[in-house]
């Protein structure tokens, strides 16, 4: 819809207000999907700063609360808005999830479902960087295990800190079946890169 075109003009602010204003935050998940693939036609794309506010408004509460799988619609909704917003979407939605305490099972399954299906590789990328600033938990072997499970190159850096991270923290998983088969995957993935 033309007015959509509001999305392009708002300050940060306005636009919060907006989505405040049209209750995007808890819209029915079928209304979400239509309103996601109304963004992907929109010209010119949502800048950063938007797009992030709207990951925020559309998505954060919703995620944050799965208590099982979510529903078609909003795999549908989240898929849309990040094939063409992956960027903002992962400064906002993962970053949640990572600091989130206690299990976080369907957030965990969530981000692992997105990482393997959904993301860019630069994408795939920031991820990893992200759940390697916080303290690592099982909660966060198996998002690690999704990224690998890419294959995508890793910058040296990046990689570098992957395996310092995996030293660091060997002795809190001593006992974990989930960290050894993510040192598994690094040594059987990079190594060449291992010594």
């Amino acid at each position: 819809p033309p007015e959509l075109h509001i999305l392009n003009n708002c300050s940060p602010s306005q636009l919060e207000g907006l989505c405040c204003f049209l209750q995007l935050s808890v819209c029915p998940e079928h209304l979400l999907v239509r309103f996601c693939s109304w963004l992907l036609d929109l010209t010119p794309n949502l800048s950063y700063t938007s797009a992030t506010i709207l990951a925020e408004q559309l998505f954060l509460q919703r995620v944050l609360s799965l208590t099982q799988p979510p529903s078609r619609h909003l795999m549908a909704a989240l898929t849309s808005f990040c094939s063409k917003y992956s960027q903002p979407f992962c400064r906002v939605l993962v970053a949640a999830v990572l600091r989130e305490p206690g299990e976080g099972t369907e957030q965990t399954k969530l981000l692992c479902e997105l990482v393997e299906e959904c993301l860019e590789p630069d994408c795939v990328q920031l991820v990893l960087s992200q759940v390697l600033e916080v303290s690592l938990s099982e909660k966060l072997l198996p998002v690690m295990q999704a990224v690998l499970g890419r294959q995508e190159v890793l910058p040296p850096e990046l990689f570098d800190l992957l395996v310092l991270t995996l030293c660091r923290q060997a002795p809190s998983f001593a006992t974990s079946l989930n960290y050894a088969k993510l040192v598994t995957a690094v040594l059987t993935m990079y190594q060449s890169q291992v010594n």
